[in-house]
């Protein structure tokens, strides 16, 4: 059995070959990165920026492991962002989380957590650094086009509000 390193991208993976009966089988196998969760918000879909926002989020070397198109009714909105309902900002995030429909993405790369923390930055977007989704296309702290997760146990979380197991694959 032969066995190399190809280095692809940033990412390594690990060929094997066996020989069988005068024939070669190549079996690759990828390291699975880190998953997280993109919200592409009402605001954001109802602009047409859809696109823009996934054509950055492939670009920074995400891959898009599932996605799909919800609206949110406001008792779904309240389950989702429970951790905030002490908060002043609770209601209105609701109400503009239902107020038309969002995209979700499941993305996965390494570090992808931080790395899709960095792309969208602050959650003001008047405090976002240049370059930012953020900073870009929100219009203000509420309406700011994206939601990212902000740790890998909060990604499994929202991953889970989302989607289930057979709704993506692994490799």
């Amino acid at each position: 059995m032969q066995v190399s390193n190809r280095k692809i991208g940033l990412r390594f993976i690990r060929v094997r070959a066996k020989r069988r009966v005068g024939r070669t089988s190549t079996l690759i196998r990828a390291e699975q990165g880190e998953k997280t969760l993109l919200i592409i918000k009402p605001d954001a879909v109802m602009r047409n920026l859809i696109g823009e926002i996934l054509h950055r989020v492939e670009v920074s070397q995400f891959k898009i492991k599932a996605m799909k198109m919800v609206f949110l009714n406001e008792e779904d909105a309240r389950k989702f962002y429970a951790v905030h309902q002490k908060k002043p900002f609770y209601e209105p995030l609701v109400r503009y989380m239902s107020s038309g429909p969002s995209l979700v993405a499941l993305l996965e790369r390494e570090n992808a957590v931080n790395a899709l923390r960095e792309l969208v930055g602050k959650t003001n977007p008047k405090e976002a650094s240049l370059g930012t989704i953020r900073r870009d296309y929100g219009l203000d702290k509420r309406r700011n086009s994206v939601h990212a997760s902000d740790s890998p146990q909060t990604a499994t979380q929202e991953i889970a509000f989302f989607f289930d197991k057979s709704d993506y694959a692994d490799s």
